[in-house]
Protein backbone atom coordinates (compact mmCIF):
# COMPACT_ATOMS: atom_id res chain seq x y z
CA UNK A 1 0.00 0.00 0.00
CA UNK A 2 1.36 3.48 -0.90
CA UNK A 3 1.16 6.32 1.22
CA UNK A 4 0.06 9.76 -0.98
CA UNK A 5 -0.22 13.07 0.38
CA UNK A 6 -3.90 13.50 1.35
CA UNK A 7 -6.50 16.22 -0.13
CA UNK A 8 -8.26 18.03 2.63
CA UNK A 9 -11.58 18.05 2.66
CA UNK A 10 -13.19 21.67 4.09
CA UNK A 11 -16.63 22.29 5.30
CA UNK A 12 -17.42 25.91 5.13
CA UNK A 13 -16.64 27.85 8.41
CA UNK A 14 -14.73 24.94 9.45
CA UNK A 15 -11.03 24.05 9.27
CA UNK A 16 -10.16 21.29 6.98
CA UNK A 17 -10.27 17.38 7.58
CA UNK A 18 -8.50 14.09 6.30
CA UNK A 19 -11.24 12.76 4.17
CA UNK A 20 -12.65 9.91 5.78
CA UNK A 21 -14.82 10.11 9.40
CA UNK A 22 -15.78 7.86 11.89
CA UNK A 23 -19.54 6.85 11.60
CA UNK A 24 -21.01 6.44 15.18
CA UNK A 25 -24.32 4.47 14.40
CA UNK A 26 -23.43 1.21 16.00
CA UNK A 27 -22.59 2.92 19.03
CA UNK A 28 -25.06 1.79 21.45
CA UNK A 29 -27.72 0.40 18.93
CA UNK A 30 -29.15 -2.60 19.88
CA UNK A 31 -31.94 -3.06 16.91
CA UNK A 32 -29.74 -3.00 13.77
CA UNK A 33 -26.26 -3.55 15.13
CA UNK A 34 -26.73 -5.84 18.40
CA UNK A 35 -24.78 -3.40 20.68
CA UNK A 36 -23.73 -5.84 23.77
CA UNK A 37 -23.69 -9.12 21.84
CA UNK A 38 -19.76 -9.16 20.44
CA UNK A 39 -19.13 -5.74 21.15
CA UNK A 40 -19.20 -3.54 24.18
CA UNK A 41 -18.28 -0.19 25.16
CA UNK A 42 -14.93 -0.45 25.54
CA UNK A 43 -14.46 -2.34 22.16
CA UNK A 44 -16.07 1.16 20.97
CA UNK A 45 -13.62 3.79 22.78
CA UNK A 46 -10.75 1.68 21.39
CA UNK A 47 -12.51 2.33 17.88
CA UNK A 48 -12.85 5.87 18.79
CA UNK A 49 -8.47 6.24 19.72
CA UNK A 50 -7.72 3.75 16.93
CA UNK A 51 -9.75 6.34 14.67
CA UNK A 52 -7.97 9.13 15.80
CA UNK A 53 -4.29 7.65 16.21
CA UNK A 54 -4.99 6.58 11.96
CA UNK A 55 -5.50 10.11 11.18
CA UNK A 56 -9.45 10.53 11.01
CA UNK A 57 -10.38 14.26 12.33
CA UNK A 58 -13.98 13.78 12.16
CA UNK A 59 -16.69 12.08 14.26
CA UNK A 60 -20.43 11.64 13.26
CA UNK A 61 -22.89 11.06 15.87
CA UNK A 62 -26.74 11.88 16.38
CA UNK A 63 -29.54 12.05 18.63
CA UNK A 64 -31.07 8.78 17.66
CA UNK A 65 -28.34 6.56 17.82
CA UNK A 66 -28.71 4.30 20.53
CA UNK A 67 -31.04 6.81 21.76
CA UNK A 68 -28.51 8.82 22.95
CA UNK A 69 -25.99 6.71 24.04
CA UNK A 70 -23.46 7.27 21.01
CA UNK A 71 -23.76 10.91 22.05
CA UNK A 72 -23.22 10.31 25.79
CA UNK A 73 -20.00 7.90 24.96
CA UNK A 74 -18.95 10.15 22.46
CA UNK A 75 -18.48 12.73 25.50
CA UNK A 76 -17.08 10.74 27.60
CA UNK A 77 -14.66 9.66 24.85
CA UNK A 78 -13.42 13.28 24.20
CA UNK A 79 -12.56 14.42 27.51
CA UNK A 80 -9.65 12.02 27.81
CA UNK A 81 -8.47 12.63 24.38
CA UNK A 82 -5.25 14.56 23.86
CA UNK A 83 -7.15 14.64 19.88
CA UNK A 84 -9.63 17.16 19.65
CA UNK A 85 -12.05 15.77 16.02
CA UNK A 86 -15.06 17.86 14.56
CA UNK A 87 -18.17 16.85 16.13
CA UNK A 88 -21.17 16.43 13.95
CA UNK A 89 -24.37 15.76 15.26
CA UNK A 90 -28.07 15.50 13.93
CA UNK A 91 -31.27 16.57 14.74
CA UNK A 92 -34.32 13.80 14.05
CA UNK A 93 -37.56 15.88 13.32
CA UNK A 94 -39.85 12.83 14.59
CA UNK A 95 -43.85 13.54 14.28
CA UNK A 96 -44.16 15.55 17.65
CA UNK A 97 -41.62 18.33 17.04
CA UNK A 98 -44.54 20.26 15.55
CA UNK A 99 -42.11 23.35 15.97
CA UNK A 100 -39.00 24.65 15.00
CA UNK A 101 -37.86 25.39 18.63
CA UNK A 102 -37.72 21.99 18.81
CA UNK A 103 -34.78 21.86 17.06
CA UNK A 104 -32.76 24.28 19.53
CA UNK A 105 -34.42 22.11 22.33
CA UNK A 106 -32.58 19.50 20.94
CA UNK A 107 -29.39 20.96 19.91
CA UNK A 108 -28.89 22.25 23.29
CA UNK A 109 -29.71 18.78 25.16
CA UNK A 110 -27.16 16.78 22.37
CA UNK A 111 -24.47 19.34 23.33
CA UNK A 112 -25.51 18.10 27.35
CA UNK A 113 -24.85 14.58 26.25
CA UNK A 114 -21.66 15.13 24.40
CA UNK A 115 -19.98 17.65 27.18
CA UNK A 116 -19.46 20.36 24.63
CA UNK A 117 -20.87 23.71 24.65
CA UNK A 118 -21.15 24.44 21.00
CA UNK A 119 -20.66 21.76 17.88
CA UNK A 120 -19.07 21.41 15.18
CA UNK A 121 -21.40 20.48 12.76
CA UNK A 122 -24.93 20.12 12.97
CA UNK A 123 -27.38 18.59 10.69
CA UNK A 124 -31.19 18.06 9.95
CA UNK A 125 -30.98 13.83 9.81
CA UNK A 126 -34.28 13.78 7.37
CA UNK A 127 -36.60 16.05 5.79
CA UNK A 128 -39.71 14.34 7.05
CA UNK A 129 -43.25 16.06 7.82
CA UNK A 130 -45.10 17.57 9.56
CA UNK A 131 -42.81 20.69 9.20
CA UNK A 132 -41.80 21.72 5.98
CA UNK A 133 -37.97 22.42 4.99
CA UNK A 134 -38.32 25.33 4.97
CA UNK A 135 -38.75 25.84 8.53
CA UNK A 136 -36.14 23.16 9.61
CA UNK A 137 -33.61 25.65 7.58
CA UNK A 138 -34.96 29.09 9.87
CA UNK A 139 -33.95 26.80 13.16
CA UNK A 140 -30.66 25.89 11.73
CA UNK A 141 -30.20 29.75 10.92
CA UNK A 142 -31.15 30.36 14.12
CA UNK A 143 -28.71 27.56 16.08
CA UNK A 144 -26.16 29.02 13.93
CA UNK A 145 -26.86 32.65 14.68
CA UNK A 146 -27.07 31.54 18.61
CA UNK A 147 -23.53 30.21 18.33
CA UNK A 148 -24.84 26.73 19.12
CA UNK A 149 -23.05 25.42 16.22
CA UNK A 150 -20.53 26.48 13.96
CA UNK A 151 -21.92 25.09 10.65
CA UNK A 152 -25.36 23.44 9.58
CA UNK A 153 -26.18 21.24 6.60
CA UNK A 154 -28.70 18.68 6.57
CA UNK A 155 -28.92 14.80 5.63
CA UNK A 156 -30.89 12.56 3.24
CA UNK A 157 -32.20 15.66 0.99
CA UNK A 158 -32.52 15.67 -2.61
CA UNK A 159 -31.95 17.88 -5.09
CA UNK A 160 -35.19 20.10 -4.54
CA UNK A 161 -35.49 19.59 -1.16
CA UNK A 162 -31.37 21.31 -1.02
CA UNK A 163 -32.29 23.69 -3.30
CA UNK A 164 -35.07 24.74 -0.65
CA UNK A 165 -33.10 24.76 2.37
CA UNK A 166 -30.42 26.69 0.53
CA UNK A 167 -32.85 29.37 -0.31
CA UNK A 168 -33.77 30.02 3.16
CA UNK A 169 -30.35 30.05 5.11
CA UNK A 170 -28.64 32.49 2.38
CA UNK A 171 -31.35 34.36 3.16
CA UNK A 172 -29.50 34.84 7.05
CA UNK A 173 -26.27 34.47 5.35
CA UNK A 174 -25.43 31.58 6.62
CA UNK A 175 -23.58 28.55 4.71
CA UNK A 176 -25.07 25.32 3.94
CA UNK A 177 -21.90 22.76 5.06
CA UNK A 178 -23.31 19.82 4.42
CA UNK A 179 -25.12 17.18 2.97
CA UNK A 180 -25.30 13.30 4.25
CA UNK A 181 -26.83 10.90 2.06
CA UNK A 182 -26.20 7.36 1.25
CA UNK A 183 -23.59 6.98 -1.44
CA UNK A 184 -21.69 3.91 -2.19
CA UNK A 185 -20.54 1.78 -5.19
CA UNK A 186 -24.09 0.16 -4.60
CA UNK A 187 -25.84 3.08 -4.35
CA UNK A 188 -24.95 6.16 -6.74
CA UNK A 189 -28.28 7.81 -6.74
CA UNK A 190 -26.71 11.36 -5.78
CA UNK A 191 -24.87 11.01 -9.22
CA UNK A 192 -27.95 10.10 -11.04
CA UNK A 193 -30.03 12.78 -10.01
CA UNK A 194 -27.71 15.27 -10.12
CA UNK A 195 -27.32 15.61 -6.53
CA UNK A 196 -23.69 15.56 -6.24
CA UNK A 197 -23.10 18.02 -9.17
CA UNK A 198 -25.55 20.65 -7.54
CA UNK A 199 -23.30 20.20 -3.91
CA UNK A 200 -20.17 20.52 -5.78
CA UNK A 201 -21.35 23.48 -7.54
CA UNK A 202 -22.58 25.04 -4.12
CA UNK A 203 -19.27 23.98 -2.17
CA UNK A 204 -21.50 21.50 0.16
CA UNK A 205 -19.23 18.43 1.26
CA UNK A 206 -20.61 15.13 0.43
CA UNK A 207 -20.73 13.05 3.58
CA UNK A 208 -21.09 9.47 2.52
CA UNK A 209 -23.01 7.05 4.73
CA UNK A 210 -22.99 3.55 4.50
CA UNK A 211 -20.08 3.62 2.36
CA UNK A 212 -19.39 -0.07 2.70
CA UNK A 213 -23.24 -0.74 1.86
CA UNK A 214 -23.84 -2.50 5.38
CA UNK A 215 -20.82 -4.73 4.67
CA UNK A 216 -21.44 -6.26 1.13
CA UNK A 217 -18.32 -4.42 0.37
CA UNK A 218 -15.99 -5.75 2.87
CA UNK A 219 -15.12 -8.92 0.43
CA UNK A 220 -16.98 -10.99 3.86
CA UNK A 221 -20.04 -11.73 2.18
CA UNK A 222 -21.51 -12.84 -1.37
CA UNK A 223 -25.01 -13.75 -2.62
CA UNK A 224 -24.87 -17.23 -1.32
CA UNK A 225 -23.87 -16.32 1.97
CA UNK A 226 -25.44 -12.69 2.62
CA UNK A 227 -24.57 -10.95 5.62
CA UNK A 228 -27.24 -11.07 8.19
CA UNK A 229 -30.26 -8.44 8.76
CA UNK A 230 -33.49 -7.64 7.04
CA UNK A 231 -32.26 -4.10 6.05
CA UNK A 232 -28.97 -5.40 4.30
CA UNK A 233 -31.09 -7.40 2.12
CA UNK A 234 -31.92 -4.79 0.08
CA UNK A 235 -28.95 -4.85 -1.75
CA UNK A 236 -29.19 -8.79 -2.49
CA UNK A 237 -30.81 -8.11 -5.48
CA UNK A 238 -28.41 -6.02 -7.74
CA UNK A 239 -27.49 -7.57 -10.57
CA UNK A 240 -23.91 -5.57 -10.59
CA UNK A 241 -23.35 -7.61 -7.26
CA UNK A 242 -21.50 -10.33 -8.25
CA UNK A 243 -18.97 -8.71 -10.97
CA UNK A 244 -18.38 -5.44 -8.63
CA UNK A 245 -17.35 -7.97 -5.57
CA UNK A 246 -14.77 -9.71 -7.99
CA UNK A 247 -13.80 -6.20 -9.07
CA UNK A 248 -12.86 -5.19 -5.30
CA UNK A 249 -11.47 -8.48 -4.45
CA UNK A 250 -8.82 -8.27 -7.39
CA UNK A 251 -7.77 -4.48 -7.35
CA UNK A 252 -7.34 -4.98 -3.41
CA UNK A 253 -5.38 -8.10 -3.82
CA UNK A 254 -2.87 -6.24 -6.42
CA UNK A 255 -2.54 -3.54 -3.35
CA UNK A 256 -2.03 -5.62 -0.52
CA UNK A 257 -5.21 -3.78 0.85
CA UNK A 258 -8.77 -5.37 1.63
CA UNK A 259 -11.91 -4.77 0.01
CA UNK A 260 -13.69 -2.48 2.22
CA UNK A 261 -10.60 -0.25 2.06
CA UNK A 262 -10.94 0.12 -1.64
CA UNK A 263 -14.71 1.05 -1.62
CA UNK A 264 -13.67 3.51 0.64
CA UNK A 265 -10.72 4.82 -1.42
CA UNK A 266 -12.99 5.14 -4.19
CA UNK A 267 -15.98 7.08 -2.22
CA UNK A 268 -12.58 9.34 -1.36
CA UNK A 269 -11.67 9.72 -5.03
CA UNK A 270 -15.39 10.91 -5.87
CA UNK A 271 -14.64 13.97 -3.55
CA UNK A 272 -16.54 13.02 -0.93
CA UNK A 273 -16.00 12.30 2.85
CA UNK A 274 -17.00 8.93 3.74
CA UNK A 275 -17.83 8.02 7.58
CA UNK A 276 -17.70 4.12 7.89
CA UNK A 277 -18.29 2.50 11.38
CA UNK A 278 -16.16 0.82 13.52
CA UNK A 279 -16.67 -1.34 16.52
CA UNK A 280 -13.75 -2.14 17.48
CA UNK A 281 -10.15 -1.01 16.77
CA UNK A 282 -9.29 -3.35 14.50
CA UNK A 283 -12.14 -2.18 12.64
CA UNK A 284 -10.90 1.58 12.86
CA UNK A 285 -7.72 0.68 12.04
CA UNK A 286 -8.28 -1.17 8.86
CA UNK A 287 -10.42 1.66 7.94
CA UNK A 288 -8.23 4.68 8.35
CA UNK A 289 -5.70 2.81 5.93
CA UNK A 290 -7.77 3.87 3.57
CA UNK A 291 -6.30 7.19 3.60
CA UNK A 292 -3.13 5.93 1.97
CA UNK A 293 -4.36 3.76 -0.98
CA UNK A 294 -4.43 5.02 -3.91
CA UNK A 295 -6.24 4.18 -6.94
CA UNK A 296 -5.01 4.88 -10.58
CA UNK A 297 -7.71 6.08 -13.32
CA UNK A 298 -8.44 2.41 -14.51
CA UNK A 299 -8.52 1.18 -11.33
CA UNK A 300 -11.60 3.72 -10.99
CA UNK A 301 -12.47 3.32 -14.45
CA UNK A 302 -13.16 -0.51 -13.59
CA UNK A 303 -15.08 -0.15 -10.37
CA UNK A 304 -17.30 2.90 -12.11
CA UNK A 305 -18.03 -0.06 -14.91
CA UNK A 306 -19.01 -2.83 -12.29
CA UNK A 307 -21.26 -0.66 -9.87
CA UNK A 308 -23.14 1.06 -13.21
Amino acid sequence: MTTQTQTLIQFKGLPPVPPLGLGTWQWGDTWVWGFGKGYQESDIQAAFRASLEGGLRLVDTAEVYGLGRAERMLGQFLKTSQVRPLVVSKFFPFPWRLHRKSLIRALKNSLKRLQLSQLDLYLQHWPWPPLPVEAWAEALAEAYELGLTKAVGVSNFNPQQLERSLTVLSKHNVPLAANQVEYHLLERTPEKSGLKALMEREGIVLMAYSPLAMGWLTGKYSLEHPPKGGYRDRYKNRPQVPALLEVLKQIAASKNATPAQVALRWCIEKGTLPIPGAKNAQQAEANALALQLTLNPEELARLDAASA
